[in-house]
């Protein structure tokens, strides 16, 4: 009967077979199936972190909690690994509950469900018009020693596998060609040079695509492979193909997109500079980050299909890296209104605070799935991002910068400035942010994050005070935002039900700008860039 159902719902949501294109128009929400959702009725584990063992979530699990992810906006889903895993003995590590230590990837792991409930959550997802993305491990496979019995892996002869050795991080070939992971838990390195595991894969990557009705592929550790080989292998998924490239340069990560590459990288390069910018306590490297947003417009195939993120299964939670609240939101917000897809790893909403692997790995369930404030800044993120890319073409505008200093930074990107600051949570009521904006004197720019109004004064120019904190501003012109179910459309307020404080930033035509600026004693001024 359930796969009756199962052929019955693939039936009714065709394929999609995600370009980039369209995959440009999302947003992504990541889960670790082993730790995102219980079925109904399961027994409620302890999960220990430091166990690294299975916690018990499935796909099933997803698929009947999708609801909390589509509210919050989000318009596509990335799981982690689906194929067989490690079957044997608990390791000195642990347990392959995250779905990264591979055995014979042509079988799917039977910790999260059968063929026909993987194939229920695709179309589920489906349904709700999203997209899944599923992360794929090509490099290597998983073993416990350095002469492992290759009988239980999908290439089995040892043709198919680079001979050991440890891998010098400061060399590329030896990081393509060398084994990682440790003597204790080896990951033996295939050869994707040879031919049959080129044939393989392919084979291999179109019927798990076309079987599953998959969209998009996340590609662990894609810098380890030579790039030669991901053309072909991305032709044969014939699916959108975003490669892992875990490195801050821009330079090094660059070389991974493009026709001779793949489709997307994640975009680490961004995400140790939105650390360096906002962490408190931190540098507050403003200058870091500007630089690399310039960098990236030079040196990537297309900034817009970049994977924008602040956390994910191998970093630190970014509250483990910064006690302060607005600092996270500021990051996050460029992450989601800057070129790119943004994406965010589960448990960020509920502000999770685990270290490195295993402890950025937290069970979601005991959080109750609230609707925190971070939540519901990514609802309205979202939501303003959705709505820009189904009535403009703001996907494909590139960002530019407005200005920066030390602590602030203004951006546009089609009709949208935004306006980020790493002051942190206190008030401060003489630090400012003032640009020049895109908008004649006397328009009306609302920010939809918090419903306010700004006047753009002679020139254009907008002043933004932290009197309530530092938080992020992003600013439209109230007549633009008709239609977008924000801030009562327009801010017009009709009913009253709305009310907020209106705030007119160098607005007042009979004080000059220059006399606000001496008028106000501590002001970040800030400098055209």
């Amino acid at each position: 009967m359930l796969l009756s159902l199962v052929a019955l719902s693939l039936l009714a949501c065709p394929a999609f077979a995600a370009t980039a294109e369209q995959w440009r128009t999302r947003s992504i929400y990541q889960v670790i199936t082993d730790e995102f959702a219980l079925e109904p009725g399961a027994v409620v584990p302890e999960c220990v972190l430091s166990d690294s063992t299975w916690c018990g979530g499935t796909w099933n699990s997803i698929r009947e909690n999708l609801d909390y992810i589509q509210d919050a906006g989000f318009t596509a889903i990335w799981i982690s690994p689906v194929s067989q895993n490690y079957q044997g003995p608990r390791t000195a590590y642990g347990d392959p509950y995250h779905g990264y230590w591979p055995a014979d990837i042509q079988q799917l792991n039977e910790h999260f469900g059968t063929a026909n409930e993987l194939m229920a959550l695709t179309a589920e997802v489906h349904r709700r018009d999203m997209y899944i993305m599923v992360d794929i491990v090509i490099n290597n496979v998983m073993a416990t020693s350095l002469t492992p019995d290759l009988s239980s892996y999908m290439f089995k002869d040892q043709e198919h596998y680079h001979p050991y050795c440890p891998v010098d991080y400061s060399n590329l070939t030896s990081e393509q060609q060398c084994w990682l992971g440790d003597t204790t838990v080896p990951l033996p390195d295939v050869n994707t040079e040879n031919a049959d595991v080129i044939s393989q894969y392919s084979s291999w990557i179109a019927n798990l695509v076309q079987t599953y009705n998959i969209d998009g592929l996340r590609i662990d550790a894609a810098k380890h492979v030579h790039a030669s080989f991901w053309p072909a292998f991305a032709q044969s998924a014939g699916v959108f193909c975003m490669g892992e490239v875990f490195d801050p340069s821009v330079s090094t990560v660059s070389q991974w997109q493009g026709p001779q590459a793949l489709d997307s990288v994640l975009n680490y390069p961004l995400y140790y500079a939105l650390q360096a910018a906002f962490t408190l306590p931190g540098p507050q490297n403003m200058s870091a980050l500007t630089s690399v947003l310039s960098q990236s417009k030079a040196a990537y195939k297309d900034t817009t299909l970049l994977g924008n993120f602040l956390e994910n299964q191998d970093v630190p939670r970014w509250h483990n890296l910064s006690v302060d609240p607005q600092s996270m939101y500021n990051a996050m917000t460029l992450g989601f209104l800057s070129d790119g897809i943004p994406i965010v790893y589960y448990g960020q909403e509920q502000s999770f605070s685990g270290n490195s692997d295993p402890y950025n790995r937290e069970p979601l369930w005991p959080s109750n799935y609230t609707k925190t404030t971070a939540y519901e800044l990514m609802t309205t993120l979202n939501t303003l991002r959705n709505f820009l890319i189904n009535t403009t073409d703001w996907a494909t505008q590139p960002t530019n910068v407005l200005t920066s200093t030390d602590n602030g930074l203004a951006f546009q990107k089609g009709n949208i400035v935004t306006v980020l600051t790493n002051i942190g949570s206190p008030p401060q009521n003489f630090t400012q942010t003032s640009f020049q904006s895109p908008w004649p004197a006397e328009t009306i720019a609302i920010d939809v994050i918090a419903c306010r109004q700004f006047v753009a004064a002679s020139g254009g120019y907008i002043g933004v005070e932290y009197t309530k904190g530092g938080v992020p501003v992003v600013l439209a012109d109230s007549s633009f935002l008709v239609g977008s179910g924000l801030c009562n459309a327009t801010l017009g307020l009709q009913d009253g039900s709305q009310g907020q404080t209106i705030v007119q930033s160098f607005a007042s035509r009979d004080r000059p700008l220059t006399w606000l600026l001496t008028f106000i004693t501590i002001t970040i001024s800030l400098g055209l860039v």
